[in-house]
This record gives structure tokens, sequence and C-alpha cells, in this order.
């Protein structure tokens, strides 16, 4: 089988996933082309695995002090070359697109006729999940930014709905953590804010990944350049993760068992969304601002939480090889099935029900 891969690279949440898809796909003979779009291109870093991958501008959303800039994203964006791309992009010689919520690929391949999936967490507002519902423009963009004729959304729990579980690139590293670590990572935000804020929690030493302030010690402050490796390794020794309320970051906490505080970006829905599913579900703590007072209360009265989904990366290229003979709805039922209950929550899928709740948001 020959597949296009989309990925949209603002942020590295997408580009992790799509790592693990990457590597499934190798395995199981697929040849694949990777398109990767969002960013420039000297800021993509540790990308072998994806081979002669193609870069454009595509769309991206620019952020400043932890707060999107609308008026910015609008000036940056260059909607002319965006079509043009789309109308560049041949994807007839290809049996199947896949978006991460590309819009390139999604758009070249809905013009072409060729089949497209769209795989990834945004796809999962499809359904009535948690959400933040005050922007209904903004609803709609996410909605129609990168269609697909099959949609796989991700989240940390299914709601009742064929939702898969997240995609959690596996790593071959020791889980040995020390409580009074913790991994930082808010790339959204004012990085010598972030500082000052960490300053004020003197009983604990932090693992800073920002790329505007020089890699070295700074108090209880360390701080690091991004990195794959590097950042791995923190997340693998660190208890604890304070970050953004991204989809990605906080899946893979929560694969290893780590305490969460997650910040939304203010003014992007979908982290909004995010931390009103944390919340719900009673798996990381959320605040809609942060300072020092905040970061110790969370570090003193929050509990670590641990929840071992399966490999859905795998699942999902063995779903393709058998020519989808199973439905969505069968495939995150045996996915569901794999996930243990935690602490109150009730991984349980049943189709049969979820079937009747698509119909009543779909109807």
């Amino acid at each position: 089988m020959k597949i296009l891969y989309g990925v949209q690279g603002t942020g590295n949440g997408h580009i992790t996933r799509a790592r693990a898809m990457a590597a499934e796909m190798h395995a199981a003979g697929f040849k694949v082309d990777f398109v990767f779009s969002g960013r420039p291109p000297e800021d993509y870093f540790d990308m072998a695995v994806f081979g002669g991958y193609r870069t454009f501008q595509g769309l991206s959303f620019v952020a400043r002090n932890g707060q999107l800039d609308l008026y910015a994203t609008c000036k940056n964006a260059n909607f002319f070359m965006l079509y043009r791309d789309i109308r560049a992009l041949d994807t007839r010689g290809y049996d199947l697109v896949i978006t991460d919520f590309e819009p390139i690929v999604a758009w070249a391949a809905k013009r072409q006729g060729v089949p497209c999936i769209g795989f990834g967490h945004q796809y999962a507002f499809k359904y009535d999940i948690p959400r933040y519902k005050k922007n209904v423009v903004a609803q709609w963009i996410m909605s129609n930014f990168a269609p697909a004729d099959t949609q796989l959304g991700a989240h940390w729990h299914h709601f009742g709905y064929p939702i898969l579980p997240p995609l959690i690139h596996a790593q071959e590293m020791k889980n040995i953590t020390d409580p009074d670590q913790v991994l930082v990572y808010l790339p959204f935000e004012n990085s010598e804010a972030v500082l000052d804020w960490l300053d004020g929690v003197p009983n604990y030493h932090f693992r800073f990944h920002c790329k505007d302030i020089e890699p070295g010690i700074y108090g209880n402050v360390e701080v690091f350049p991004f990195g794959r490796e590097l950042f791995q390794k923190n997340l693998s020794e660190c208890e604890s993760v304070l970050c953004n309320a991204g989809f990605e970051l906080n899946s893979e906490a929560l694969q290893l068992g780590r305490r969460i505080l997650a910040k939304p970006l203010k003014g992007q829905i979908e982290q909004h969304s995010n931390a009103i599913a944390l919340d719900l579900l009673g798996i990381a703590k959320t605040s809609d601002v942060l300072n020092s007072e905040i970061i110790q209360d969370w570090l003193e009265t929050s509990r670590v939480v641990q929840i071992s989904y399966p490999n859905v990366a795998r699942a999902v290229v063995a779903w393709l090889q058998s020519n989808n003979d199973t439905s969505v709805a069968d495939l995150c039922e045996s996915l569901w099935q794999q996930t243990p209950n935690v602490r109150g929550i009730d991984f349980k899928y049943n189709k049969d029900t979820s079937e009747n709740n698509e119909k009543s948001v779909t109807a």
C-alpha cells in the first residue's frame, strides 16, 4: 500500500504521533511519503524516521505570553500560497491519504477524489464530547480545517463514542522518577515569566525546555533546549509535569504515571476543551493562570495518575492492512477493552450504545 501522510507541524504532538505510526507502517511494509506544514523547515528536529519528507508553509497560529494572537495569526496566514499548494499537490498516485490535521493533503485528496483518513485528537470533536463551546467560529474552523472521508479521533476516554485511546510513541527508557524533579514545557508562555514562577518554588528542581533562554542552571531551574531524546530522558526521571493543555504530552504523562498541571493556551479552543476533559475525568489539575503559589499547591496536594493505554499505532496499521474489514466501532471496542479501569474511571466501551449516541449527534 502506498500512502501519503500529512502532519500538522504546529507544536510537537502531531509529529510525535506520526513517529509512532511511521515505525509501525515501516514494519508492515507500507510505502509512505510524509508531508509536514505549519512551521519553518529549519525548525523541525529529529526527523530521520520520516525519510525524504516534504514541507509546506500551511497554516499555523501565533501565541504570545500564553494567549492566542488572532491578529498575528491572520496576518501571517498566506491563503494564496495554501490554495496554490493544495492545487499543486498530486495525491492520485497513492492508494490512501492520511491527515493528522494537516490541511494541504486533506484538501488535495478531497479535490482529486482520493480516499482520505483523518487521524488524530481533533477528529474526536465531531462527537458531543466535553468541550469549550463559547467560540462557535473557532469550532467551525476546527471541523473544516482538514476534512477526511473517515475520521479516527483519539481522546483520554471514549465518552460513549467510537473514539480511539491516545496514540503514544512507545520509548525504550527507564521509568524511575524523583519526586522533587519537575519537567516544564510551556512553549506558548513568556519564558522569563516562567523562570520567575519556578524561582518562587525553591523546594523543587525544575527541568525547563524552551528555545529562547540559554541552556544552563538558574537557581533551582535547569534550562534545556528542544530535542526529543533529551526531553524523553527528563520525562522519564521527573515525577511531575507542568505543561500546556495540548493532547500528546499529557497523554504520555498519563501513560507513564505523572502528576500533571496543565494550563490551556488562552483562546485556543482545543486546549480549553482538553482542560475541561482533564478536570471531568479527574486525571490532572488545570489552571487558566500560573504563579508560584498555584504551582506549589499543585505539587504538594495533587495525586499521580497512571493509565495503561494499548498500542494504538499497531492496531490502526493492522486495521489498514485488513482493508478496514472491521468497523471503526469494533476497532475502538477492542482497544478500550485493553485499557484497565483507574480510580473510578470506567473505560469499558459498549459498541451498541455508541452507535445510538452517534446517530443522535449526526442526525
